[in-house]
């Protein structure tokens, strides 16, 4: 038996893969789309069965040739940029492509788990997972959201797991080719390395400087709880994956700085000395931002923690310090 993981060059996907194998598993099947061809340095150190082409992996798999042979199914593919205008791709490559992947699923009672988005919340000021809380800004949120609409039709009737994951600010390795869609805690390491310094944006909303907060999930995490809910198959639902605590781009920022500045032996800074020594700057919240930015986001666990996973989550400072020893060590 096999173990499909789409998207598996990507940032989560790949990070599931290197999951799996350190659990023992190899007998992986990654599905991807390598027109970016640079994403394959994330599965470099992973240990795969074999590699499709996600559009041959899926006329062959509705085709049955991989009837009966199947354990689970993660599903990670999908075009993640939220500034993606064609939304007729957007939705045939995020929602139609994972219905066909749910249909085929449920037909051969495989377990599917498969990634939502905290976009799907858009404006939201509450984060839970209900139809009143959903409200998405954009033609990805909206891809999320409609899927998800789908499961929920689904899920009264499945005869086997169907897990969905609405993942908020995931940082962490292997996200290095997603370029300007990578993390801000990727962009933040890499700002310091070029000019000695992170810059954040001045305050918005009523948020004072560099006060805005994410929920900012380590994917080490994720891929913990992606595993939990793959050895629970009893598990169904859709459930936020974040780690419940909002906390500010400040404090994301000093926790870069400070692991940066450890990594040739100088001591930890609070913010206020970090500012000082001009380390943090702040640079005008964008115009073009105003009234599309969300300056609060908070992970409501409840679901999660009554599905039965109680493993804590990293915070930032914890986190960004695995990240930027990762980041060191492989220097990109």
């Amino acid at each position: 038996m096999y173990v499909i993981v789409t998207g598996a060059a990507g940032f989560i996907g790949s990070n599931i893969v290197k999951a799996l194998n350190e659990r023992g598993e190899q007998r992986i099947l990654a599905v991807d789309n390598l027109k970016r061809a640079d994403k394959f340095r994330n599965l470099v150190d992973c240990e795969i069965a074999d590699y499709f082409d996600k559009e041959d992996f899926l006329d062959r798999l509705l085709a049955g040739d991989f009837d009966g042979d199947i354990a689970a199914v993660f599903h990670e593919g999908a075009c993640s940029d939220t500034m993606e205008s064609d939304g007729r791709y957007m939705m045939e490559n995020n929602f139609r492509y994972s219905q066909d992947l749910l249909d085929w699923c449920l037909d051969q009672a495989v377990p599917f788990l498969y990634a939502s988005s905290a976009a799907t919340y858009g404006a939201s000021h509450q984060f839970r997972e209900e139809r009143a809380c959903e409200a998405p800004l954009n033609v990805y949120g909206y891809s999320k959201f409609l899927f998800d609409q789908v499961v929920r039709q689904r899920l009264p009737h499945a005869n086997s797991q169907i897990a969905g994951f609405r993942y908020f600010n995931v940082y962490g390795p292997r996200e290095s080719h997603k370029g300007r869609m990578a993390s801000v805690a990727f962009h933040h390491y890499h700002q310091f390395l070029a000019e000695g310094k992170v810059r954040l944006f001045e305050g918005c909303d009523g948020y004072a400087a560099g006060e805005q907060k994410r929920d900012f999930v380590y994917v080490g995490d994720v891929a913990k709880v992606k595993l939990f809910f793959l050895d629970h198959p009893d598990k169904s639902g859709i459930f936020n994956l974040g780690t419940g605590r909002a906390q500010s781009f400040n404090e994301l920022a000093a926790a870069n700085v400070n692991s940066c500045r450890a990594l040739s032996g100088a001591p930890k800074l609070p913010l206020a000395a970090l500012l000082e020594q001009g380390l943090i700057e702040y640079v005008p919240f964008p115009e073009a931002l105003k009234g599309k930015y969300q300056s609060f986001t908070q992970a409501d666990l409840t679901r999660l923690r009554e599905a039965g996973y109680e493993a804590p989550f990293a915070d930032v400072e914890t986190g960004v310090a695995l990240y930027v020893d990762w980041l060191s060590r492989r220097h990109v």
